[in-house]
C-alpha cells in the first residue's frame, strides 16, 4: 500500500499537470488574446499554441479580428428646416489593434454608438429635409470618414456606414405621399397628352401622304393620257406624212388631186354637217364626173 509521501507526490503531479494544461492556449484564426503580466500589458497572442506563466500572466480580453456589424437603434435628428426624423444607422467595423481596443476606451461599442449619434446630428442639422432624403451617399461618406478618424486611437477601423431607415413624422409622410401622387398624376396626364398629340400627328401625316399619293396618281394619269393622245396624234400625222410622201412619189396630175379632194368632201358630206362650201375647181370636176357618168349610162342603155 502506497505511503503518505507517494500520495502527496501524486497529488502534486496531478495539480501541476492541471495548471500546465490550463495555461496552454490555442488561438484560432481571426482571434487575438490580450495578456497582462502582474496587472500590466504583456503581449498579444496570435494564431497558434501559447503557454502563459501560471499565476503571473492573465488573459484579459479575447478579441475577434473579423469585420463586425453594429446596428444601432433609431436616433431623433432635427434637420435644418426644423423637421424631427428618426434615423437608425448600421456600421461595419473591424478591430485592427487588440491592445488599443482593450485599453483605448471603456465600453467601445457604447462609445461608437454615442459618437455615431452625435456625428449624425451634426451632419443632418446642416441639411434640410429634401437634402437629407436624397443625399444618403454623401451622409454615409461623411460619417464613415469622421468615425474612422475618431475610432483610430481605439484600434478600430470603420469600413462602412449606412443609414438604414429615415423616418420623417407621419404628417410629413402624408404630405410626401400626396405630393408623389400628384406628381404621378401629372406625369400620367402629360403622357396621355403626348400620346394623343402623337396619334393626331400620325393621322395628319397619313392623310397628307394619302392626298399626295392621290394627287400623284391623278397627275400620272393625266400625263399618261396626254402621252397617249400625243402618240395617237403623232401616229396620225405620221400616217398622213407617209401618204403624202407616197402621193408625191407617184407624181399625180391635177385631175387626180382634184378627184381626191372630191372624195374627201364626199366623206365630209356623209357626216352631220348641214352646210359644206365646195371650191369652184371641185365643182367643175364634179360636173365633169357627172357628165361622164351620164354618157356611160346612155351607151349602156343603147346596147
Amino acid at each position: 500500500m502506497p505511503g503518505p509521501g507517494f500520495i502527496a507526490l501524486a497529488v502534486i503531479v496531478v495539480f501541476a499537470l492541471i495548471v500546465i494544461v490550463r495555461n496552454i492556449y490555442v488561438v484560432q484564426q481571426s482571434k487575438a488574446y490580450v495578456v497582462e503580466r502582474l496587472g500590466a500589458f504583456h503581449a498579444v497572442m496570435g494564431v497558434g499554441i501559447h503557454v502563459k506563466v501560471p499565476f503571473i500572466d492573465r488573459v484579459v480580453k479575447k478579441v475577434s479580428l473579423k469585420e463586425q456589424v453594429a446596428d444601432f437603434d433609431p436616433q431623433p435628428v432635427i434637420t435644418k428646416d426644423n423637421v424631427t426624423m428618426q434615423i437608425d444607422t448600421v456600421i461595419y467595423f473591424q478591430i485592427t489593434d487588440p491592445k488599443l481596443y482593450t485599453y483605448g476606451v471603456e465600453y467601445p461599442m457604447n462609445a461608437i454608438e454615442n459618437l455615431t449619434a452625435t456625428t449624425l446630428r451634426n451632419i443632418i442639422g446642416a441639411l434640410d429635409l429634401d437634402q437629407s432624403l436624397t443625399s444618403r451617399d454623401i451622409i454615409n461618406a461623411k460619417m464613415r470618414s469622421i468615425l474612422d478618424e475618431a475610432t483610430d486611437p481605439w484600434g478600430i477601423k470603420v469600413n462602412r456606414v449606412e443609414l438604414k431607415n429615415i423616418l420623417p413624422p407621419r404628417e410629413i409622410q402624408n404630405a410626401m405621399e400626396k405630393q408623389m401622387k400628384a406628381e404621378r398624376e401629372r406625369r400620367e396626364s402629360i403622357l396621355q397628352a403626348e400620346g394623343q398629340k402623337a396619334s393626331q400627328i400620325l393621322v395628319a401625316e397619313g392623310e397628307q401622304q394619302s392626298t399626295i399619293l392621290r394627287a400623284d396618281a391623278a397627275k400620272q394619269a393625266r400625263i399618261m393620257a396626254a402621252e397617249a393622245e400625243a402618240a395617237s396624234i403623232l401616229k396620225v400625222q405620221q400616217a398622213l406624212a407617209d401618204a403624202l410622201k407616197l402621193l408625191n412619189e407617184s407624181a399625180p396630175n391635177d385631175q387626180v388631186i382634184k378627184l381626191k379632194a372630191l372624195e374627201a368632201f364626199q366623206k365630209a358630206a356623209d357626216g352631220k354637217a348641214t352646210k359644206i362650201i365646195v371650191p369652184s375647181e371641185i365643182q367643175s370636176l364634179a360636173g365633169l364626173a357627172s357628165s361622164v357618168k351620164t354618157m356611160f349610162e346612155d351607151d349602156k342603155a343603147a346596147e
